[in-house]
């Protein structure tokens, strides 16, 4: 729906994050039915809305919990594969999204903190490249589509496994095209337009390839290329309305 793509390039996201609040309930309304699933909150609707900064994905974004494919997919492989929501764990989550930032912030085994720059739901106004935190401060990292939006994105990724404890996990998720080798960017392309077209969306700097895994290596993580829809029929995959084949970066900082 084109409303949606205007909505997105014009209204600042800290205003968007508000105004969803509001329209929430009319979505989950008009949207009733019982075709797809969001696994984060167990809703049935007979679709989902459509989501894109510049090329419109169809059926993709949840009317109840407002999470798109990779939130899913995310959701899915802490509940299924890891203890997150049952071991004590102390957290830092950037970005948070409405998805997940109640949710998580309810859990009685997390010490759950927030940061960002700009948004309304973080705890602690933060740049990800020089961060307020003391070396080895936290058990868990959640930043996802967040680096694709960082000029020195290698700066941000040393400021992660800084403040990652030794043993800690930190999930890194960005958009990414792995049918590319190598990551584009292009520091001299400014306009709001040209972003859009070439990187995506207005606000990206650059688009991901193969080779991001390798970036994330040579900061010192050791990284494991989680494919968990490859766990799933494809029944469940589009049940879900997740992106078949994408990767989450699961990365762990060494212990000495």
């Amino acid at each position: 729906m084109k409303i949606f793509k205007k909505i997105l390039n014009t209204i600042p996201r800290p205003f968007l994050i508000r105004f969803s609040y509001l329209a929430k309930p009319f979505l989950q309304l008009f949207l009733r039915g019982s075709k797809y699933e969001d696994p984060i909150d167990g809703r049935t609707f007979r679709k989902f809305l459509p989501y894109g900064y510049e090329k419109q994905r169809e059926n993709v974004l949840s009317p109840s919990t407002l999470s798109l494919e990779r939130h899913r997919l995310l959701w899915l492989y802490l509940r299924t594969e890891t203890d997150f929501f049952s071991r004590k764990l102390k957290v830092l989550h950037f970005a948070p999204e409405q998805a997940f930032y109640k949710r998580f912030r309810k859990l009685q085994n997390l010490d759950y903190t927030t940061t960002d720059l700009n948004s309304p739901l973080a705890d602690v106004k933060a740049d990800i490249c020089d961060l307020p935190f003391k070396d080895n401060s936290y058990d868990f990292i959640l930043c996802n589509h967040v680096l694709e939006h960082i000029p020195d994105d290698s700066r941000a990724m040393q400021e992660l496994y800084r403040v990652l404890s030794p043993g800690g996990t930190a999930i890194l998720q960005i958009p990414q095209d792995l049918s590319r080798e190598i990551t584009f960017q292009d520091d001299s392309i400014t306009s709001r337009e040209e972003r859009a077209r070439i990187f995506g969306q207005y606000d990206h700097v650059r688009v991901y390839g193969r080779d991001y895994f390798e970036k994330l290596r040579a900061i010192g993580f050791e990284v494991e290329e989680v494919n968990y829809t490859a766990n799933l029929t494809t029944a469940q995959i589009d049940r879900y309305r997740l992106a078949k084949g994408e990767i989450i970066p699961v990365c762990r900082k060494p212990n000495p």
